[in-house]
């Protein structure tokens, strides 16, 4: 193919395809042609395509194409302009060395990138299971909450899938807190069984842009490319697009001990309220400062203080049961997370003790009782945040 290509666009179709290949581009590269979004323009219409080692992306349009051909511009900017143009038709026609947009009196230019040193793009792996995307951006959204962001422990900076036929775990941790969700979906093969470590901000960043009004499941690949020294690969396929991105090497920690069975104390609160108690009282508390939480029956009070800028108290209603009372403090921010992936109108609390993990779960539709031994057992639930506690003074 050569390099005189000319098309003709409606500005909608070429915005969402160029905006949704250059989203992950990278800003900065060693490499200026990883920048790039690279546009095949065929019989069948257009393809935009992004890679930079680790994460590919196509999407495929429709278009009126005059001369075939593949060419590659700098895709944050190409974006940019397509999204400030007319919305009308846009003709785009390169020379060796430009493209050209133009639409009513709009015209811009833009220099090509040569694609000599541009990587051989990595083939979505086999399929390996099919599910809603509402399902699937939901699991995610709460799941990513509790992921790591310090690249020196690449195994928390990840989103763990285990599979085992029609049941899928995902699960995230930071070390200061854990979330797990369990779901269902529809495997190609009922007796499939994968551990995959997928870079949590990728599919968080994936399962955003997934239409959630749609019923049309998401395809799920998992595998090897062979172009890219048979490292593992995880594939999202919906639609008219499909992003691939490198799964992480290393080792998730095995957390099923660090979840409780049973709890000594069990409380229930209503979610919105909370949240707004817990912005008021954080206001004088220094950064990352620990929120206590007095729990007694029929309220739970909040407390906490800045060294220079007060302190602050809230009490709201709750029901708790189990011991007489329970004081437990928590890190605002991971607490505030928590509670906005609950998915309910009410968080039930699960306690062993002031200084070990808890829970937090959505609402279940009957509280469990206390058994003979005076704990409660752990509600089944689907979603599951575990939270450590900040050790409180004396």
């Amino acid at each position: 193919m050569d390099n005189n290509v000319s098309f003709r666009v409606h500005k909608d179709e070429l915005a969402d395809a160029a905006a949704w290949v250059a989203r992950s581009l990278p800003t900065k590269s060693t490499q200026p042609v990883l920048r790039a979004v690279v546009i095949t323009a065929d019989d069948n219409g257009l393809e935009f395509a992004g890679f930079d080692y680790e994460v590919s992306t196509r999407v495929r349009i429709g278009a009126e194409v005059n001369d075939p051909g593949r060419v590659a511009v700098a895709g944050k900017l190409l974006a940019d302009i397509v999204g400030t143009m007319p919305n009308d038709a846009i003709e785009v026609s390169t020379d060796s060395k430009v493209m050209t947009l133009k639409a009513r009196s709009s015209r811009f230019e833009l220099p090509l990138i040569a694609l000599d040193d541009y990587p051989q793009l990595p083939h979505l792996p086999e399929v390996t299971g099919r599910i809603s995307p509402a399902a699937l951006t939901g699991a995610v959204t709460q799941v990513a909450s509790a992921a790591g962001r310090d690249d020196t422990l690449p195994m928390l900076t990840g989103i763990h899938l285990e599979i085992d036929g029609e049941n899928v775990t995902l699960t995230a941790t930071d070390r200061f807190r854990l979330a797990q969700r369990h779901l269902t979906w529809e495997p190609t093969s009922p007796d499939v069984k994968a551990d995959l470590l997928v870079p949590a901000k990728t599919l968080l960043d994936n399962a955003r842009t997934l239409d959630t009004s749609i019923d049309d499941p998401v395809e799920l690949a998992a595998g090897t490319a062979d172009n890219i020294g048979g490292d593992g690969l995880f594939g999202l396929h919906t639609g008219n697009r499909e992003t691939t991105t490198r799964m992480l090497d290393a080792d998730f920690p095995n957390v099923a001990p660090l979840l409780p069975k049973t709890h000594t104390a069990i409380a229930s609160v209503e979610v919105a309220p909370l949240l707004e108690s817990i912005r008021r009282v954080s206001l004088v508390a220094d950064r990352n400062a620990q929120l206590r939480m007095h729990f007694k029956e029929g309220e739970l009070t909040l407390f906490s203080s800045g060294a220079d800028s007060g302190a602050a108290q809230e009490t709201l209603e709750a029901a708790f049961t189990g011991v007489d009372e329970l004081l437990i403090a928590f890190n605002a921010g991971y607490l505030r997370d928590g509670l906005s992936v609950i998915g309910t109108d009410r968080v039930v609390f699960g306690f062993t003790e002031a200084s070990r993990p808890a829970i937090m779960i959505p609402q279940p539709e009957q509280l469990p009782e206390r058994g003979e031994d005076g704990t409660f057992p752990t509600p089944d639930t689907h979603f599951t945040y575990l939270l450590m506690p900040v050790r409180l003074p004396g």
